[in-house]
């Protein structure tokens, strides 16, 4: 049963983290209509981007761990943004779309990394 108040909260924040939240979803929500970009595909840019990002302001390659690691620990940050900031009728579709945005957005990041880590002569200049 649904409170008139409207469905329940699944836990608790501060008001500030919940404002912070907020803000943020409507940051994105700005990106996805002045571009007409899908939130799928602007998962992929924003994943690429910051790969390149961590690894230049890390001063360091995308064929180590770490840039792939800030991607993902901001993908996941933003997905608790996510779940405070939508409240869908069912915790499992919620929780699938969170899934795939985690997938889309690592994905491109995981294969740039892959290749350089493995197959650098991919990346090497060759002159004729």
């Amino acid at each position: 049963m649904v409170s008139p108040n409207g469905p329940p909260r699944r836990w608790s924040l501060s008001p500030a983290v919940q404002r912070l939240a907020f803000d943020w979803y409507q940051v994105k929500l700005f990106a996805q209509h002045a571009s007409g970009i899908s939130m799928d595909a602007l998962h992929v840019i924003a994943g690429t981007l910051l790969l390149f990002a961590a690894a230049w302001l890390l001063r360091t390659s995308v064929a180590r761990p770490l840039p792939l690691l800030v991607v993902l620990l901001a993908e996941l940050i933003n997905e608790a943004s996510d779940f405070r900031a939508e409240i869908w009728p069912q915790l499992a579709m919620q929780a699938g779309e969170a899934g795939k945005d985690v997938i889309t957005t690592m994905v491109v990041p995981l294969l740039i990394f892959l290749a350089a880590r493995y197959r650098a002569a991919l990346f090497a200049y060759k002159s004729s």
